[in-house]
């Protein structure tokens, strides 16, 4: 009977603990919501200013000698509007528009990292992997210290292999053989630092990028991308090779030199496709935005895409760190520092403001273009030219910061977790006597960091200077476990702010309380 007894309670104990542990798995899964827009009404406000928006790439084609420029503006995962000035043909005088395929340069790079993402994914590589193990050509490299560690597909994916800034020179590499880059590897490469050391923008490294694709998946990177990227995207329209595309949908090239328009000989595919090859429209371009921007926020729903949401994220992230522009300015002419990084095909700023914004320009003999997305707002804008390295940043960035001001918008909000809401009733609950009823919210820190009696003195002396409660502020979540909300009293405010623990059941680690102006 005993035994019996001692079995049963111990079969009670463990389906007990099981409960538990399984609720606070269910907790801790259901707690996450994903940051959303408060204003339903985006995208219209958006389209108020469409004329705004054609102006702006008006006058820079104007003032830039650009026989064309296409442009369209993506929110909320889609394009909501898209346009272009001028021609395509110059010659046949076509006018070019959103379907006008033009050459988009360096903006191919990120479709090469998510390649290399996906087949990370797959299990087929990894990041830390040396390249030599896939391109066997490299084997012979020779560093330019004995402590030079081998170049990984890490170092090629964020610019730091140690290969010099290539730019001019590499864009006329576009149509050499698999067979010419193969023997220019083997006749050896010149550094200009040691692998590791700092961000050197690179068009050799993303051309070994996609013989890795190439060699990994056994397919012809070309026909890897389209395959496995831009045809599940929806991107029909988007080639590599000019010769297959319709001639009065290809965007020609020129330069503008002597006060004219001088046509530029379009480059053949090649082994340099990887690199700046793609050719694409406005509207496939912005379907691509349109899963970075959806992949940018964590969320439940299945996937979807070429690759995992959380891989499209990796790209976003600043791997390499660039510099601080201490003396950077917005266009309004203002001092505005701002951060800069480079991800995975994709270069990362954070400004002045808090403004984080993904890009990637484009340059090639005939063609200028860039991409640039607020993840934060949900916004994108991306424009092509005809033009050799047309600067479309400038009209971009101008575009991005009217929209943001113009239609308001703002960027997304944390929905109030339960427990924030909750630990929110306690503290107003507790506040101003800090009873000991609710001492188990706090964590084991808590106290001992600053006493009861002190925390006590401190925050009646604020509560005196606004006078009764008369209402209590919206929590305003930073993140699930982390946030603030307002005390309003008869003659003031105080904000106050917590950040809970990363316990199972979290409690208040952090506390403060600050007077508002």
């Amino acid at each position: 009977m005993n035994k019996f007894f001692v079995i049963l309670l111990f079969f009670f104990l463990f389906s007990c603990g099981q409960k538990k542990n399984n609720l606070s798995i269910v907790n801790s899964s259901a707690m996450y919501q994903p940051p959303y827009f408060e204003d339903s009404l985006r995208a219209e406000k958006i389209l108020k200013y469409k004329s705004v928006i054609d102006s702006i790439f008006k006058q820079s084609a104007h003032a830039n000698h650009n026989p064309a420029i296409a442009y369209g503006i993506v929110a909320d995962d889609q394009l909501i509007y898209a346009n272009a000035t001028g021609y395509s043909n110059l010659e046949k005088k076509i006018p070019a528009d959103n379907k006008s395929r033009f050459r988009i340069a360096s903006m191919t790079k990120s479709f090469t990292a998510m390649a290399i993402l996906r087949l990370r994914d797959e299990g087929k590589l990894q990041l830390t992997d040396a390249a030599a193990n896939y391109v066997p050509e490299m084997q012979a490299l020779k560093y330019p210290t004995k402590d030079g560690t081998p170049i990984t597909i890490f170092n090629l994916l964020t610019m730091s292999a140690g290969f010099p800034e290539d730019n001019p020179w590499g864009d006329r590499q576009l149509s050499d053989t698999d067979d010419e880059l193969a023997d220019f590897v083997k006749n050896g490469i010149s550094f200009s630092t040691n692998p590791s050391s700092t961000f050197e923008y690179s068009n050799l490294g993303y051309a070994l990028l996609g013989r890795i694709v190439s060699n990994v998946s056994g397919q012809h990177y070309q026909d890897y991308i389209i395959e496995k990227i831009l045809r599940p995207l929806g991107m029909n329209d988007c080639e590599f090779e000019y010769e297959k595309i319709p001639a009065k949908k290809l965007a020609l090239g020129y330069r503008w030199e002597d006060n004219q328009w001088k046509p530029e000989p379009l480059l053949k595919d090649g082994s340099y496709a990887s690199m700046g090859g793609m050719i694409c429209t406005i509207d496939d371009f912005a379907k691509y935005m349109s899963f970075l921007l959806s992949a940018s926020v964590a969320h439940h729903a299945d996937e979807v895409g070429p690759v995992k949401r959380s891989s499209a994220r990796e790209m976003q992230q600043p791997w390499n760190f660039r510099g601080l522009y201490a003396y950077a300015r917005d266009r309004n002419g203002s001092i505005c520092p701002r951060a800069a990084g480079y991800g995975f095909g994709l270069g990362w700023r954070n400004d002045c403001r808090g403004n984080v914004t993904i890009s990637h320009s484009g340059g090639l003999p005939g063609f200028g273009s860039i991409h640039t997305l607020m993840p934060e707002y949900g916004i994108g804008v991306v424009a092509f030219s005809n033009l050799t390295y047309a600067g479309m940043g400038v009209p971009v960035s101008n575009v991005l910061d009217t929209l943001v001001t113009l239609a308001g918008l703002k960027k997304r909000v944390f929905p109030v977790s339960p427990i924030l809401k909750k630990t929110q009733e306690q503290l107003v609950k507790m506040l101003p006597n800090w009873n000991d009823e609710f001492d188990a919210m706090f964590a084991e820190n808590f106290f001992p960091d600053h006493s009861k009696d002190h925390r006590k003195k401190e925050t009646n002396e604020l509560l005196a200077k606004i006078g009764a409660i008369v209402s209590v502020g919206k929590m305003k979540p930073e993140n699930l476990l982390r946030g603030s909300f307002d005390l309003v009293g008869e003659k003031g405010t105080i904000e106050v702010f917590f950040t809970l623990t990363p316990e199972a059941n979290p409690k208040v680690q952090w506390l403060a309380f600050e007077l508002k102006k």
